[in-house]
């Protein structure tokens, strides 16, 4: 999945992270960006689709992000129709100011562009209910 991820961004600076909690053989759907211009192709390809994307603005440092971590790998394994896309504010300071991010972790719901749910703080239980409410559920043919 990593070539397919780096091939459909153009290069290797989007990867998907690894889940540190679970097996090392099972690598994480969260895209971890490191280029404010890798993250802005992204964005702006799925302003044309109602999918929705979940945003995890965290920092390295910050102890509630880590403790998050293994909720959102969770979440983005059991949600399939859900991009899952992690930005680092220290290293993408620019792309949280953007969305003005002023605490770790904020989580953002984004639906053709536009930010349709926020969450701020280690909770859980509230993003996955907020999830829930925006994901279009899969659709199977008749």
């Amino acid at each position: 999945m990593g070539s397919y991820v780096s091939s459909f961004l153009g290069g290797g600076e989007a990867l998907a992270a690894t889940e540190e909690s679970g097996s090392p053989s099972e690598p994480s759907r969260v895209i971890a960006f490191h280029s404010s211009n890798r993250w802005q192709l992204h964005f702006n390809s799925s302003k044309q689709l109602n999918k929705l994307i979940v945003v995890d603005f965290a920092a390295a440092w910050c102890g509630p992000c880590k403790f998050m971590e293994p909720a959102i790998n969770a979440m983005a394994s059991k949600y399939t129709d859900v991009d899952f896309v992690k930005i680092d504010v220290d290293e993408l300071s620019d792309v949280a100011k953007e969305f003005g991010v002023q605490a770790m972790p904020t989580f953002l719901l984004l639906k053709q562009g536009k930010e349709v749910e926020r969450v701020v703080g280690a909770k859980k239980d509230e993003l996955e209910k907020k999830i829930l409410k925006h994901r279009e559920a899969p659709k199977y043919a008749a």
